[in-house]
């Protein structure tokens, strides 16, 4: 027996109308729209996080240097030009400040970043009093270089403070402000003179020739 092929107009196929076409597109775009906002949205959080770790590292960073460098310097020389020269230690023993001893916590002109000044030279001894501002390039008389340690790119109001004022201190206040996912936060770091030198000043705040102690 043959058996007679049905028309395909007797098969019940159903197509999509255009109706339903838009709708499907319309609810695909919002959900590639939502899947796009989600991914701004959790690349902006890395973004953050990522610059609150990094200002957070520079910040504990530049706190141990500072207060390590501070508690084991011989004196806090001076604030020439806003900055703060240290005898950060008598390599020689010699009782003396040789320029490569010294070392500048530098501010800015502005108070707007934090970096470390150290003097690459044939090390001649110097007086308190020939220890001047960094812009003055003083040292170039000397035939020195400077060589810089950034320590905080960016920040803020940042200042020096003694319980006396210099050569006689024997506690410094450094103070500074960073802006964190645009708010201001202040930062302090305090430290205190555990090897003070000042046996070694006479009357005038110089650095006697020799120890008559």
């Amino acid at each position: 027996m043959i058996k007679r092929k049905r028309p395909l107009s007797a098969f019940n196929y159903k197509a999509f109308t255009l109706v339903e076409l838009l709708m499907a597109l319309v609810v695909t775009g919002i959900i590639l729209a939502a899947v796009a906002t989600l991914a701004y949205a959790l690349g902006t959080v890395n973004d953050v996080t990522d610059d609150s770790s990094q200002i957070q590292a520079q910040v504990r960073y530049t706190t141990l240097r500072i207060s390590d460098l501070i508690r084991h310097c011989k004196l806090i020389c001076a604030v020439p030009g806003g900055d703060l020269a240290l005898w950060r230690a008598d390599d020689n023993d010699n009782g003396q400040i040789n320029i490569s001893e010294l070392v500048y916590i530098e501010k800015g002109p502005a108070g707007d970043y934090l970096r470390l000044c150290e003097f690459s030279s044939n090390n001649p001894v110097i007086n308190i009093s020939d220890i001047d501002s960094l812009i003055t390039q003083w040292w170039l008389s000397y035939g020195c270089s400077l060589n810089y340690t950034l320590m905080i790119p960016q920040c803020g109001n940042v200042e020096f403070l003694f319980d006396v004022s210099p050569p006689n201190s024997r506690f410094v206040s450094v103070s500074f402000d960073v802006v964190q996912n645009n708010v201001t936060r202040q930062y302090q770091i305090n430290a205190a003179l555990n090897g003070f030198a000042g046996n070694l000043l006479d009357q005038s705040g110089e650095i006697l020739s020799s120890d008559d102690d």
